[in-house]
């Protein structure tokens, strides 16, 4: 059975982030199965072209559950995960049925990707290690893209 595994790059005004989608959460954003995108005589490590599906998001916006942890700093790959794709007449208190991910608590807020994966951010401050916040993405089209070498 094929499942996702999905690195995207998220624009907002400002800044670019880097989220990796598993399993579900790939469904989700594209309303279609894994394997449904992915050619079945191919090998597992086989890279294909970018399905229709997926070009289809770019330009989307989608509220993210993701998870952040101490791992997503200091990493090799600093990416975060999204554990859910909220639908987009969800209301941002949506309780998930996912047992890794939690319903968000009033104190938690919408964090652009700078907050969330600016360099001079810490995770460490607060006693859970695992925060698990809402990020809005942004039209690509408005968004500064990173200069090469950066």
């Amino acid at each position: 059975m094929r499942r996702y595994r999905m690195k995207i790059s998220v624009y907002d005004n400002s800044e670019q982030a880097v989220f990796v989608l598993l399993g579900d959460a790939g469904l989700q954003l594209t309303g279609k199965h894994a394997s449904e995108l992915a050619k079945e005589d191919k090998g597992v490590d086989h890279v294909v072209p970018v399905p229709e599906a997926l070009i289809n998001t770019i330009g989307q916006t989608h509220k993210l559950i993701v998870k952040v942890s101490e791992a997503n700093f200091t990493g090799k790959t600093r990416a975060i995960t999204v554990t859910k794709i909220l639908p987009k007449e969800a209301p941002p208190s949506l309780t998930s049925s996912d047992e890794n991910s939690t319903a968000l608590a009033s104190d938690e807020t919408l964090l652009s990707a700078n907050e969330v994966c600016g360099p001079s951010r810490s995770v460490g401050d607060s006693a859970d290690d695992e925060v698990k916040r809402s990020f809005d993405s942004v039209e690509p089209e408005k968004a500064k893209r990173p200069k090469p070498g950066n």
